[in-house]
């Protein structure tokens, strides 16, 4: 199998109802920037490496920026947070989630804020420099023997047995509200992205662990877009549990199941959040597998930059896409997927850079 795989979306309808409306838009826009500490994070344009690949334009949305959490998952907390407050105080117990890390984090951040006491459950192999980035915002951690779907589902035991109150960024039977919310609040980076580029970008690629961050930029995107001249958009996933890629080319819902089995943390799920995956199906361009080799590469190419473009820190899960365009574009053997994905001379490309390195070697 190759480093990279992909497969155009053959369940694409573009055509179906939007899954936003301009009131839940301006409800995200507004929340955010009623925050003291908000601002837009960078969008950075890597021209050299553009250059040299070949490529019309290279941007980077840096999230490492974000809320001086290292990551995006606070834009999706705190709008969900918002909502919650709005309709009563939190309960005593306080808040529970599970994590690969950044959620985790962010939920953590906003508890911390609100003086309420955060439990979080991790799955077994979760990275210690995780777990004390957690800690160190006065949350309670604590690593199962689960994987990450599995702890899921224990996090969603405890609120019920304790009365703490479930802020989990994916989807369970009975509970859509607050993931719903989670992705609505990604809509800002989109937002923001999109009122940053000098030009209109023809080809975005996004990270996919359970799918919230892709569904919610990929909704926007049709929103914000008229049909037509919305970019292609392609998502990402770990090429181990590629639960989305393998759900669209299957036509049948496919879960995995044991791990961890990807160093890409944020992507190592194995069950795709219900509440987007029918968005993506219905409007991904193309589903994309990449090893763990590609975000590595892409690490690597974020600290040592080319001909004049601005390094930056990029982790495990923030890097793949970055390592991905780059591989694509380089390697011959991906003529091919190249062309698959319409990558030329014309190409304005976007990726996410979701996360900065969490422990610099």
């Amino acid at each position: 199998m190759s480093n990279i795989e992909v497969l155009r979306n053959p369940w694409r309808r573009p055509t179906v109802a939007d899954p936003l409306t301009e009131e839940q838009v301006q409800a995200v826009a507004a929340c955010h920037r009623s925050m003291a500490d908000y601002e837009p994070t960078p969008l950075l344009a890597l021209k050299g490496l553009a250059r040299e690949l070949g490529l019309r334009g290279l941007h980077v949305k840096d999230e490492s920026k974000r809320f001086g959490l290292n990551a995006f998952k606070g834009l999706g907390v705190s709008y969900a947070m918002h909502r919650i407050l709005e309709e009563g105080p939190l309960p005593q117990a306080g808040v529970v989630s599970c994590t690969d890390g950044n959620h985790g984090k962010a939920l953590a951040w906003m508890a911390k804020r609100l003086g309420c006491p955060c439990l979080i459950l991790m799955p077994k192999g979760s990275s210690p420099a995780r777990v004390a980035a957690i800690q160190a915002l006065g949350a309670t951690v604590q690593v199962t023997e689960h994987n990450y779907d599995d702890t899921v589902r224990l996090a969603a035991s405890y609120a019920q047995e304790h009365g703490a109150l479930l802020v989990q960024d994916t989807a369970l039977p009975g509970y859509t509200k607050i993931p719903w919310d989670i992705v609505l609040g990604y809509s800002t980076l989109l937002r923001e992205a999109l009122e940053q580029l000098q030009e209109r970008p023809t080809h975005v690629f996004v990270q996919a662990g359970v799918g919230s961050l892709a569904g919610g930029v990929i909704a926007y995107l049709n929103h914000a877009m008229a049909q037509g001249s919305a970019p292609l958009v392609g998502v990402i996933e770990a090429q181990t549990v590629p639960c989305i890629y393998e759900s669209i080319r299957q036509g049948r819902w496919v879960t995995f199941g044991d791990g961890p089995i990807t160093a890409m943390a944020g992507l190592n799920c194995g069950e795709a959040n219900p509440v987007t995956f029918p968005i993506i199906r219905d409007r991904a361009d193309a589903l994309i597998q990449c090893a763990d080799d590609i975000t590595f590469r892409g690490m690597a190419r974020a600290k040592n930059p080319v001909d004049g473009d601005p390094a930056f820190s990029s982790g495990e899960s923030g890097a793949v896409g970055l390592g991905m365009v780059e591989q694509l574009m380089r390697d011959p053997a991906y003529g091919a997927q190249r062309q698959q994905l319409n990558l030329n001379s014309q190409s304005v490309v976007l990726v996410f850079n979701t996360e900065g390195e969490v422990a610099p070697q």
